[in-house]
């Protein structure tokens, strides 16, 4: 979620009335599970860079992924989505990537960041265009990307 713009909601749903609901699902769906696991490499990078001169940088970088998990959990909620299955694998699997790209230090832990951050900005660039092809109907989407 860019500049922490928040989805405002009358209630915890939304009316699902004319979305494309497979696309929305599949969209909040890899986003949260992309953002889990976002967290768990910071958790990764935390356990072992966490008290080095890069710890508080980790830690800023690691809040702003809480909130965009966040976002996507009350969308889950709004949206009636369901997490996906591989949220355990990707519970281990983030926390190894994150421990395992800071042990090589400083420079890996933020060359594992960059890679990470690359991927996930031609992913939701490209999710934009999915939704602009009606973009009245998916506006409260539309801003929180």
């Amino acid at each position: 979620p860019a500049g922490g713009v928040s989805l405002r909601l009358c209630s915890t749903r939304v009316t699902l009335e004319g979305i494309n609901k497979p696309l929305i699902e599949r969209i909040i769906r890899v986003d949260h599970a992309g953002e889990y696991g976002a967290n768990r490499i910071y958790a990764g990078q935390m356990a072992v860079l966490g008290r080095s001169s890069v710890g508080p940088i980790i830690r800023q970088m690691w809040n702003q992924e809480k909130d965009h998990l966040k976002k996507f959990n009350e969308l889950m909620v709004a949206y009636r989505v369901r997490p996906t299955v591989l949220l355990p694998f990707w519970n281990v699997a983030g926390f190894v990537l994150g421990a395992g790209s800071a042990l090589l230090g400083k420079k890996g832990a933020m060359a594992c960041t960059v890679a990470v951050e690359e991927s996930i900005s031609d992913h939701y660039n490209s999710q934009i265009r999915a939704l602009m092809e009606d973009p009245e109907k998916y506006k409260d989407l539309l801003q929180v990307f």
